[in-house]
C-alpha cells in the first residue's frame, strides 16, 4: 500500500514515528504532518496565509517527510492536492498522545486529518492512546497496523476512530462501538495578568453516556475501541418528519 501518515502532535511526534517504523516494513510510506503541535484544531483549514512546506530529515531514512506549517487538515490537503503525483491508498493519523473519545472527536486534529483523507475517498484511520497509558507507541502501532491490514482487504471505503486504553485487560480485543458523550467539569480557568483577563480551557472529563456499546466503555474495560465514522451529518429523521 501507499501510505500517508499525519498527526496533530507535530512531525516529531513519538507516536507518528512509531507508526512509520511499522508501516515502512511492508509499505511505501510518506509523512505529511504539521511542523508543530496542532491539537484541538479539528478540521480547521488555513486561509489567506502562506503555508511553509519543508522537507526535514526524518529518523527513518527511506521515508520522505513534509513538515507543513499549518493545521493537520492543511498537511493532508496540501500533500494530496499539491505535492503527490499519486494519491495514497490509505491515511493513518496518529498515534495521538491523548484519547479522542466520544464527542471529543469534534475537536480532534487527529480525527480532522483522517477526515480530510476520507473526503478524498481514501480509507482513513485516526488512532490515539490515553495520556496515562502504559502501552508503548510501538505496541499500539503494531496492533493497529495488523488490524487495519485485515480491514483493508475488504476494499471498502472506511473512516475509523481507534482508541487504546490506559492498560490492557487479560485478553484485549478490538471492539466496534458507537461514540459516547463526554463533557468537562470546570472547563474554563480565569486568570488576570497585567490588567488583562485570560481564560484557560481545561478541566476533568465528565462522561455523560458510557453505556456498554460506547467507545468510553470499551477502553475503560481495557479493550481497544473502534468507531466507524461518516462525514455526512444530515439529520435525516428531522428531514423526514418535517
Amino acid at each position: 500500500m501507499r501510505v500517508l501518515i499525519t498527526n496533530d502532535d507535530g512531525i516529531e511526534g513519538e507516536g507518528l514515528i512509531a507508526l512509520a517504523k511499522i508501516l515502512s516494513e511492508n509499505h511505501d510510506v510518506v509523512i505529511a504532518a504539521p511542523k508543530r503541535e496542532q491539537s484541538g484544531k479539528c478540521h480547521a483549514l488555513t486561509a489567506r496565509r502562506e503555508i511553509e512546506v519543508t522537507e526535514p530529515k526524518f529518523p527513518i531514512e527511506v521515508i520522505r517527510a513534509y513538515a507543513i506549517d499549518g493545521t493537520p487538515t492543511d498537511a493532508v490537503k496540501i500533500y494530496m492536492e499539491a505535492i503527490a503525483s499519486e494519491k495514497p491508498d490509505i491515511v493513518f493519523s496518529g498515534v495521538n498522545n491523548g484519547a479522542n473519545l466520544a464527542t471529543d472527536v469534534t475537536y480532534s486534529g487527529t480525527v480532522g486529518a483522517a477526515l480530510e483523507g476520507f473526503l478524498h475517498n481514501i480509507p482513513a484511520v485516526a488512532v490515539s492512546r490515553d495520556k496515562a497509558s502504559v502501552i508503548s507507541y510501538e505496541e499500539i502501532a503494531k496492533k493497529t497496523v495488523d488490524f487495519i491490514e485485515e480491514v483493508y482487504k475488504n476494499k471498502k471505503l472506511f473512516f475509523l476512530n481507534i482508541n487504546f486504553p490506559k492498560k490492557f485487560n487479560d485478553n484485549p480485543k478490538f471492539k466496534y462501538c458507537r461514540l459516547g458523550v463526554r463533557d468537562y467539569i470546570n472547563a474554563f480557568q480565569r486568570k488576570e495578568k497585567d490588567g488583562k483577563v485570560f481564560y484557560v480551557i481545561g478541566g476533568e472529563p465528565l462522561d455523560i453516556d458510557k453505556s456498554e456499546d460506547t467507545d468510553i466503555f470499551a477502553v475503560n474495560e481495557g479493550n481497544i475501541s473502534v468507531t466507524p465514522l461518516l462525514s455526512n451529518v444530515t439529520d435525516y429523521e428531522f428531514m423526514e418528519k418535517f
